[in-house]
């Protein structure tokens, strides 16, 4: 959940430029899950995406910048994978999709190993990601108490991700229940309409 909002200086133009653009994002997220962030080198970034280190300032002109730009490929990468999850899907199956999304990206896609070494960087990014996070999932949660559900699935979702705790089918379940999908609101739901 390394999501953040930021201005990218110009975006490459080719195919060839924006396949050495991802190959170096994605190597970012290599070094950062091994190294944390106040160790990254961008030699490092450079050898693990097999570019130049010329070639990486092209790009990025910076350590600042290239972890700007990485905020904006994480961001990509929840959106559009949120977005495939629920494709073509409507109502709480949609919002199911989304939720076991959220599970599998964070068991498969995340730098939560930062929250143990560099727990001050993660809890400024947190700032940032509440709100965008809480935004996205209050547009799929329905009812007048979205926002109360959408708040709550975000805190959910951050808590598992700085303490990685619990099954990922634990996880699923505390969403759902936040998020109005749990088994005991569909009985009370049933006991309350009967």
């Amino acid at each position: 959940m390394y999501v953040k909002e930021v201005t990218v200086p110009s975006r490459p133009s080719t195919d060839v430029e924006q396949s050495a653009r991802r190959r170096i994002l994605a190597a970012t997220f290599v070094v950062l899950a091994r190294d944390g962030r106040r160790k990254l080198q961008l030699s490092d970034v450079a050898a693990e995406a097999k570019v130049s280190r010329p070639t990486l300032y092209r790009y990025f002109g910076s350590k600042d910048g290239l972890l700007e730009a990485f905020g904006l490929y994480e961001q990509d990468n929840f959106d559009s994978g949120i977005a495939a999850a629920m494709t073509g899907l409507t109502g709480a199956e949609r919002l199911d999709a989304a939720l076991r999304f959220i599970v599998d990206f964070q068991s498969t896609y995340s730098l939560g190993s930062l929250a143990d070494t560099e727990p001050e960087h993660v809890l400024h990014q947190m700032k940032r990601v509440l709100p965008i996070m809480h935004d996205r999932i209050a547009r799929i949660i329905p009812g007048e108490d979205s926002d109360i559900a959408a708040a709550a699935v975000v805190r959910i979702a951050v808590c598992h991700y700085m303490i990685a705790s619990g099954s990922p089918g634990q996880f699923l379940a505390e969403l759902r229940h936040a998020a109005g999908l749990g088994a005991s609101r569909r009985r009370l739901r049933r006991t309350l309409a009967g």
